[in-house]
């Protein structure tokens, strides 16, 4: 067994090692919950390659700016709305305007018990409306979750939001929203095209594109804190790489320059 002295010596050498080679250096990333299996995937691959290791810190992305102008200690964001990037970056709490890295898309969402259909028209969800079977219908919250804006926008074009209304479960953000949609809570849901294409959600239920120009544009861009070390600086990087790239396109995003 080591003495005191060389167990001191061995201590005093550790901490003085890059934290990232303990695997400490670990910066909490937030992003927006559109992204929580495209970026869980991003992030362990990251990982594997050897360029350190992330936090991941999921929600809408309203309350994530929320809590960084509070002073949430993120050191990177990825938000489904660009303008919560550059409500930040006028305060000064980012380190410039941030890059678009992609624009998302809504689905509507029907679990297999349902007696509606995936229609991306949604025109089965008017006719259950006006057959009075529509009694419980989830969306994320659009108040500040950019997905349940876009879903409400969307319903509003349709003419079907007043008549939704009463019938609405709103998730805190959308991966909260795309639960309810497949649980049982609800007879189906607005949710994030990259949610509904996680190999996890493929069993429980079935989904179809709604018509991007329903809606303003899911402008997604991440930005890094004033506050960013290297690690999420690679981070930042790498999400603009190849791999990453790749991933986001398998889970439907679509991508700046393509």
């Amino acid at each position: 067994m080591p003495s005191l002295s060389r167990r001191g010596a061995l201590a005093a050498l550790l901490s003085a090692l890059p934290a990232v080679a303990l695997g400490q250096d670990a910066p909490t990333i937030a992003g927006a919950a559109d992204l929580k299996f495209a970026l869980e995937e991003i992030a362990a691959k990251f990982e594997a390659e050897g360029h350190g290791r992330v936090r991941l810190s999921m929600g809408s992305s309203g309350n994530i700016t929320r809590q960084i102008e509070q002073g949430a200690p993120y050191q990177m964001f990825l938000s489904a709305d660009e303008g919560f990037v550059f409500r930040l970056a006028d305060r000064g709490l980012t380190r410039d305007r941030g890059d678009l890295y992609a624009i998302g898309r809504i689905v509507i969402f029907i679990p297999p018990n349902s007696d509606l259909q995936p229609d991306g028209t949604l025109a089965n969800l008017r006719e259950a409306i006006q057959g009075n079977r529509l009694r419980r219908f989830a969306i994320a919250n659009p108040e500040h979750a950019p997905y349940g804006l876009a879903a409400m926008q969307a319903l509003q074009r349709q003419g079907l939001w007043e008549a939704v209304r009463p019938a609405l479960i709103l998730g805190e953000n959308v991966s909260q929203a795309a639960q309810f949609a497949t649980t049982g809570n609800s007879q189906g849901g607005i949710i994030a095209y990259s949610l509904a294409l996680a190999p996890a959600m493929q069993p429980l239920g079935r989904f179809a594109l709604i018509p991007e120009e329903w809606h303003e544009p899911l402008r997604q861009r991440m930005v890094l804190m004033r506050n960013a070390g290297p690690v999420a600086e690679r981070f930042y990087a790498y999400m603009q790489e190849r791999p990453a790239r790749e991933i986001m396109v398998r889970y439907g995003f679509v991508l700046p320059g393509e």
